[in-house]
């Protein structure tokens, strides 16, 4: 199981990064003293979100994120849908596939363009529609010039669910999917600001997935025992945190993730591996073996979910290990401290 590291007395960025650290920032300050919640999961199960029993055999699911993504605007999206996106895709980890409504807070700093601010709120209706679902309440402040770096949204989403989908239901044999290519995100966020030069443009996925959870659920129900999203810290990040929940190891076949040729080139090209990248439309999902091949055919069948695939397996030794099978041998797969990309989301 994960040794947390002791955390600084200074709170630098790498704190809020996805990684180790921030892990550890969030189990020795935020989570102390808040314990679990009856029958349902809370802030010290470092979930995606909450579930709240509210009936039989019903759990109100309930999630928030803050969004700084810089720059503003990139290819496929922008802070608005990523912010809707975000939110949607947290419930629809928790199994909260429709989502009842979302909250928005907005700081802006003195000085914003009203025309980017209505851009980024033509995007979030845009994505509150796709994702089936409305703003209903927030808040808004500004902040003097210079205070702020242009604008921070924090989203807040609710749901039902009739079956939580926790982080940590892995065990042995289980098979690990992906719902698409990995590292889409983090390294089209890099190169819209201007620090790579491709001939190729990159893509971020930023997309609503409760529409995709949904279906996989259809079919694989119970079978579906885990599932997360791989934002900051990437494919890496989620896995490591899954299997140390889980109390598993995983075994990864490296040839089995897809990554788009333009992605895996622009990490050669940094040094970076996609695995570490963030994603905001993908998901890892842990399946009974029985149910995998099911549920792969079922994401498959959507189109964000076309490039599925089964990637690895969870195994017995080294709890909370990551292993990747490359062809050639194995490795462990390392897991970031902090961000490699920062601000990224």
């Amino acid at each position: 199981m994960r040794n947390p590291g002791f955390v600084d007395d200074k709170i630098s960025i790498k704190y809020g990064a996805g990684g180790s650290a921030m892990r550890s920032l969030i189990e020795q300050i935020f989570a102390t003293g808040f314990g679990q919640v009856a029958g349902g999961i809370g802030l010290s199960a470092m979930d995606d979100g909450a579930a709240l029993p509210i009936g039989n055999d019903t759990w109100l699911v309930i999630t928030t994120d803050s969004h700084v993504v810089s720059p503003l605007f990139f290819p496929g999206g922008d802070i608005g849908k990523l912010a809707v996106c975000g939110t949607v895709n947290d419930l629809a980890m928790m199994g909260a596939t429709d989502p009842l409504a979302l909250t928005c807070a907005t700081i802006i700093e003195d000085g914003f363009a009203r025309d980017d601010l209505e851009r980024i709120w033509a995007s979030i209706r845009a994505a509150c529609t796709e994702a089936g679902t409305t703003i209903v309440t927030g808040d808004t402040k500004v902040m003097r010039h210079g205070e702020l770096d242009q604008i921070v949204i924090t989203t807040t989403g609710i749901g039902i669910t009739r079956r939580i989908v926790p982080d940590n239901g892995l065990r042995p044999g289980d098979r690990i999917i992906v719902t698409g290519t990995m590292g889409d995100h983090g390294l089209a966020i890099l190169a819209t600001r201007g620090e790579l030069a491709l001939a190729t443009a990159l893509q971020s996925d930023v997309a609503p997935l409760n529409n995709l959870v949904r279906r996989a659920l259809a079919v694989g129900e119970s079978g579906i025992v885990a599932m997360k999203d791989p934002t900051r810290g990437g494919l890496s990040s989620a896995l490591h945190e899954m299997a140390d929940k889980s109390g598993v190891g995983v075994i990864i076949d490296e040839r089995a993730v897809p990554v788009r040729d333009e992605v895996r080139a622009a990490g050669e090209l940094l040094g970076i591996d996609p695995l570490l990248v963030a994603n905001e439309g993908k998901a890892v999902l842990g399946v009974r073996p029985e149910l995998a091949d099911a549920v792969l055919d079922a994401l498959r069948s959507h189109p964000l979910g076309r490039h599925a695939a089964i990637v690895g397996e969870c195994i017995t030794e080294r709890p909370g290990s990551v292993i990747v099978e490359t062809g050639f041998g194995r490795r462990l797969l390392g897991e970031a401290e902090g961000e490699l990309l920062p601000r990224i989301c």
